[in-house]
């Protein structure tokens, strides 16, 4: 009798525990497919600007003709047909091209005062900034879920029910790390020059007593 129980006892606890962390994984996924989401909306932005941005350079740089190529054959693929982590591995590639892209830019100063090419910098510069904020949320919930699908005993569930590991979206080359500069030739405001020393206020001689 007191076996049963034990016995009964211990599947209950069993069910309960693989229950939640069947519940844990679902809700880690659908944090995930949230937050990339929201990446995503940044990242087709900076896809379809990019073209826009090419054709600006090449008016000015046409031997840079390996760069245009590689940029056209990855844009050449259906952008909204690729699963999440095709579209990380494509825009992680996309990172790259933009910075031989930019770098190429800094040689000419003709393109940098261009006014098209100004204002496509700044929309670029808005777009990057809203990446890198989005991609660090979405980078903390797929490293959750890689964590829970390769630790015990909770990779057996993930096992089981066939939850995977996302890929992370990471800057590969350390320059990118920082950021993408896109602001060309715009130089820092100078600082204030420091304020001259107030001159002391001339002090009136003091008289001596006069005798009586």
């Amino acid at each position: 009798m007191i076996i049963g129980i034990i016995i009964v006892a211990i599947i209950v606890i069993l069910g309960i525990w693989l229950i939640s962390a069947y519940n844990n994984f679902v809700k880690m996924k659908n944090k995930i497919e949230e937050a990339f989401a929201t990446m995503d909306v940044y990242l087709k932005k900076r896809w379809d600007l990019i073209p826009n941005l090419v054709n600006t350079v090449k008016g000015y740089a046409e031997h840079e003709k390996s760069t245009f190529e590689k940029i056209a054959a990855l844009r050449s693929r259906n952008y909204d047909s690729m699963s999440p982590n095709e579209k990380v591995d494509a825009n992680q590639q996309m990172s790259g091209f933009l910075g031989n892209l930019i770098a190429t830019a800094e040689a000419y100063p003709e393109l940098k005062a261009n006014e098209n090419f100004m204002d496509l910098q700044k929309q670029l510069n808005n777009i990057e900034n809203e990446i890198a904020d989005s991609r660090k949320y979405y980078n903390g919930c797929v490293r959750q879920m890689n964590t829970a699908v390769e630790s015990f005993p909770s990779n057996i569930i993930a096992n089981i029910f066939h939850f995977e590991k996302y890929k992370m979206y990471e800057v590969d080359d350390a320059k990118e790390r920082e950021a993408v500069v896109v602001d060309f030739g715009t130089a820092a405001p100078a600082a204030p020059a420091p304020a001259a020393p107030a001159e002391p206020a001339p002090v009136a001689p003091v008289e001596p007593p006069k005798a009586e």
